[in-house]
């Protein structure tokens, strides 16, 4: 895509984040976690088209895979080189499709190794990929999170000035039983829900019979818990599943197809609620509750 049609697609980047004296990324004008509290909903499937979307509109787009044990991005965009520091003090991100990009599987000598490191270590790698990364100035830096409520989210909360988190989930109470936490923890730490997508929503037939094979109202039912909007639905498609495998997500490889527009319409909401929380001033640096409470109980402090 030529710089002509990105401009003329663009339009006027959202109101910047709060950017605190330590944040490791001051030139990122926001940023987005993808996450879920449920773990195979198809989140990094969503963050990865979710970021070539917001690229296709014209924004200066990045994306990190912040999930240290299970990394897909490497796959999904089919990238393969090793970063390198042209200074000796920061590392140059990869590209790929307008895209900046870093993640740990581009580091791995074998990408089938298992990455074993306990808490501290995974927080000092996301400290990196933030702090020591080139990422420059950038309109949105969209983060593809690991499942769970653990040590990566709260590291986020306490470091990072963030715009909002995308809550993925599929329409099952088994997947929205745990997203419910996810959101609860988001709460907590003061982190913006922006909305849900609700992924593999349904699946069509050759015969255009809809099958709702997981279910239906799961994603609704998680937007009225977080009193955020249902940003999308997105169908079961062979081809999301066959493009992200050859390293081509969807809406680079068919971004004028059914589930391209699903994605590039999500990017679309995405920056609405964006710019319309950052209008209202609803951005703010991160609080940690240390009150306490549950009959005198204590939760365990979490320091900046």
């Amino acid at each position: 895509m030529s710089d002509a049609e990105t401009s003329a697609q663009k339009s006027t980047s959202p109101k910047s984040r709060t950017v605190g004296p330590d944040d490791p990324v001051p030139g990122v004008a926001h940023v987005v976690l993808v996450m879920s509290g449920k773990g195979g909903v198809g989140k990094s499937t969503t963050a990865t088209n979710l970021a070539l979307a917001l690229a296709r509109s014209g924004y200066r787009t990045g994306l990190l895979d912040a999930d240290i044990y299970g990394p897909s991005i490497p796959t999904m965009l089919g990238v393969t080189g090793r970063p390198v520091s042209t200074d000796g003090k920061t590392i140059e991100p990869l590209e790929r499709f307008g895209l900046k990009l870093m993640s740990i599987g581009f580091l791995l000598e074998d990408p089938k190794a298992a990455v074993i490191w306990r808490g501290p270590m995974l927080h000092g790698a996301l400290q990196q990929f933030l702090k020591d990364v080139a990422w420059g100035d950038l309109d949105f830096l969209v983060l593809d999170l690991p499942p769970g409520t653990g040590d990566v989210a709260l590291s986020l909360s306490q470091r990072l000035g963030v715009s909002g988190a995308v809550m993925v989930t599929t329409p099952q109470p088994v997947a929205t039983d745990d997203v419910y936490k996810a959101v609860s923890m988001c709460r907590k730490v003061n982190i913006p829900i922006l909305g849900i997508v609700e992924n593999m929503s349904w699946f069509v037939d050759t015969a255009g019979v809809k099958h709702e094979l997981f279910g239906k109202g799961g994603g609704q039912a998680v937007a009225d818990f977080s009193e955020a909007p249902l940003l999308a639905q997105i169908p079961i498609d062979q081809s999301v599943r066959e493009w992200g495998d050859k390293g081509t997500p969807v809406v680079q490889a068919a971004p004028e197809g059914a589930i391209g527009q699903a994605f590039m319409k999500l990017a679309e909401e995405v920056v609405g609620v964006v710019t319309a929380k950052a209008d209202e001033g609803g951005d703010q640096a991160p609080v940690i509750d240390r009150s306490g409470g549950g009959g005198g109980r204590r939760r365990l402090p979490v320091t900046k």
